[in-house]
């Protein structure tokens, strides 16, 4: 497959706050082993090759085992992740379909539990960002299999 575009040279600055967005997730509270499952999770609902290959080897690179990883599309069908990874996964489910999956009082009351105020809404930060990247990648056609994550 053959990328259409290049968003980065095409939009420099659009990349650069895209990049400026990712550097905020990271310096959150969030675990890195949280947003991977998060980045991946939405990424298979979008249909995204590019993000999928990256985030999963993040993942694998950061010390997630194949097993999660594999069962990550079954997750309510395992006992692999904990309440707190089942919560901001159901939560980005729900983002990632937000036009056929509303946030339910009970769904926000659930992931509260396991989030502070300030880091439940970067979650929702973090859910859009992966949301964005999906939606450039796949529009663009990103070539998937060429990135190689940074140690």
């Amino acid at each position: 497959m053959e990328a259409r575009i290049d968003y980065y040279k095409v939009a420099p600055q659009a990349a650069k706050i895209m990049m400026d967005f990712e550097k905020y997730i990271k310096s959150t509270n969030l675990e890195s082993t949280l947003l991977e499952l998060v980045k991946t999770r939405a990424s298979q609902i979008n249909g995204c090759a590019f993000c999928l290959d990256m985030h999963t080897k993040d993942a694998r690179a950061n010390g997630e085992t194949e097993q999660r990883l594999y069962a990550l599309n079954a997750w309510r069908e395992t006992d692999f992740y904990t309440e707190k990874e089942r919560a901001a996964l159901a939560l980005t489910e729900a983002v990632t379909q937000i036009s056929t999956n509303h946030i339910s009082d009970e769904l926000y009351r659930e992931v509260r539990k396991h989030f502070a105020e300030k880091d439940f809404v970067d979650l929702v930060y973090a859910i859009n960002t992966i949301n964005s990247w999906n939606r450039l990648a796949i529009t663009t056609r990103a070539v998937a299999g060429v990135y190689q994550p940074r140690n």
